[in-house]
């Protein structure tokens, strides 16, 4: 049975009966001042990622034949979800599938297009999908493109080939060849990476920092000589294996390409190795710590940039996402490889590190999910069929609500240490102290805030004071509720555990409280009047 109450001026709300009694204990609390700010949300935190691996592309959002698939062969189900993360900015197509890929081998004719041994994950790929078709489901998903060059094995010379082909209207000879490829509007690519992970021995063609950051200010020159209104993205480390020194690759290529690129690219999956649940749904907050160590050596770099009215830099999240289980043998090659599942609890982890986006919003403004459907995904398909995983729905709720203005927000509620854990990823590990058991972001647009709370407490919701240190909250609110049986909980063909549920209340004042589930994501949309 739930209950509303009243007393000394605050409203209770979704409280289990059973739960009223401790309503006069300390409660946490949440203060948000609009005063507060932390820096525009861009939009482009909401990206996602579609690698040529396992099944993302072909069995994913492609799969010609199908009776499921539209007469090009997207997947018209799979877009219909596709549609539902309202996907900002779309990286292609690798990872570290880029670092081998000839961009000329997927454009032309079909049956013209060689069929090549693919050397990241150990499979044959025909080709038959590459940039056109790629910018066809983009523009279906109503998506950014975001496209990665090889600095590979590749040439500084085809990544300006590529430009040429995607950006100029018409005249030189790539921009003619796509012309004649049908497509006789230039694509007008804005984003692009120079390479992927070139710090990591499994790079194919990787290099030092020193050789990266030569190769890649070349690269750059080409490019934005071919087209000027193009973003550079460089690759940044956030490899932790045994002899890196991460932040020393980062502090090397911030220094060498401060006048040439706009973005750094940072890259963290993270996943339940020990299953350790309280350490697990902490593990974004290393993600912050990495980010504010990074934007140190951002601010100090571009002290001494030779242009000095120019942007700064920003940091780019470009791959980020839960995984472990599927890290060994044929579970990391082949057709269908990277295929996890995923729980409760690893959709409390994605809207941790989307709170983490906010809280840093003056200096992320990209990321992307890595992947989009099937590897390591929020959406996994079948031949006659698909269903939502866990992380779909946190993703979902921001990038559909979470706009405006990031605040800093106070938050006081209890608060647990870590111990020594593994991150996930290889030798990486954490000691993470004073968790607070309430993860909090927010923003304010118009005259609407938006709060969003993970309840990381396993067992225990959380009854929490919300208050505007200005002003007050007036009206009805929007609450969206991402939870399920337990922790453990997933969802499959035919079977949905974890979901989001919507409610409404309404409430008056300078503050309300609320009850934050146990092991849950809340979303609240509130108006405020000043």
């Amino acid at each position: 049975m739930k209950l509303k109450f009243i007393y000394a001026g605050a409203i209770i709300v979704g409280l289990e009966l059973a739960n009223v009694i401790g309503v006069f204990a300390q409660n946490a609390r949440i203060k948000i001042d609009l005063d507060r700010t932390i820096g525009e949300v861009d939009e482009k935190i909401y990206g996602n990622f579609v690698e040529h691996l396992g099944r993302n592309v072909y069995g994913g959002i492609y799969d010609p034949g199908n009776p499921l698939s539209d007469e090009k062969g997207f997947r018209k189900d799979v877009l219909e979800a596709v549609k539902g993360l309202n996907v900002s900015l779309t990286r292609y197509p690798g990872g570290n599938f880029v670092s081998n890929y000839q961009w000329l081998d997927g454009v032309g004719p079909r049956e013209d297009r060689p069929t090549r041994l693919e050397l990241a994950w150990n499979r044959l790929e025909s080709n038959e999908f590459g940039t056109n078709e790629f910018m066809e489901y983009a523009k279906l998903m109503g998506t950014q493109p975001y496209f990665a060059v090889n600095l590979g094995t590749g040439t500084i010379e085809e990544a300006r080939r590529w430009v040429e082909y995607t950006n100029v209207a018409s005249g030189p000879k790539y921009a003619e060849l796509r012309k004649e490829h049908g497509y006789t509007e230039p694509h007008n690519i804005i984003y692009w990476s120079l390479g992927n992970e070139m710090d990591g021995p499994w790079q194919m063609g990787h290099l030092s920092a020193e050789d990266y950051s030569k190769k890649a200010r070349e690269a750059g020159k080409l490019m934005k000589l071919t087209d000027p209104s193009i973003k550079l993205v460089a690759a940044g480390s956030s490899n932790f294996y045994p002899g890196a020194d991460p932040m020393q690759w980062n502090k090397v290529v911030i220094d060498e390409l401060k006048d040439v690129v706009d973005y750094l690219a940072l890259h963290m999956y993270v996943g339940n190795v020990d299953d350790d649940y309280y350490s697990f749904v902490a593990s974004p907050l290393v993600l912050e710590q990495r980010t504010r160590l990074v934007k140190g050596l951002i601010d100090e770099a571009m002290h001494r940039a030779e242009r000095a009215d120019r942007d700064p830099i920003y940091i780019a999240w470009d791959e980020y996402n839960i995984w472990y289980r599927w890290r060994t043998g044929d579970a990391m090659t082949g057709e269908r490889a990277l295929e996890e599942r995923y729980n409760l609890e690893d959709a409390l982890v994605i809207a941790s590190f989307l709170n983490a986006f906010i809280r840093n919003s003056d200096v992320v403004k990209i990321a992307n999910m890595a992947q989009l459907v099937n590897v390591i995904a929020p959406i996994f398909a079948e031949e006659d069929g698909m269903f939502l995983q866990t992380i779909y729905h946190p993703m979902a709720l921001f990038a559909n609500h979470v706009f405006g203005t990031a605040l800093d927000v106070y938050v006081d509620s209890e608060k647990y240490d870590t111990g020594d854990f593994a991150l996930g990823m290889g030798e990486q590990r954490a000691d993470l102290k004073d968790v607070p058991y309430l993860d909090v972001s927010a923003t304010y647009h118009g005259d609407e805030v938006i709060i969003n709370v993970v309840n990381r407490h396993k067992d225990k919701a959380i009854t929490t004071d919300i208050i505007a240190q200005e002003g007050a909250f007036t009206g009805e609110f929007e609450v969206y509720e991402v939870n399920g049986p337990d922790i453990k909980a997933e969802n499959d063909f035919g079977k949905t555990n974890v979901e989001t549920m919507k409610k409404s209340l309404k409430g008056k004042g300078d503050k309300i409280t609320y009850s934050f589930p146990a092991h849950s994501f809340t979303l609240i949309k509130a108006k405020v009047q000043r």
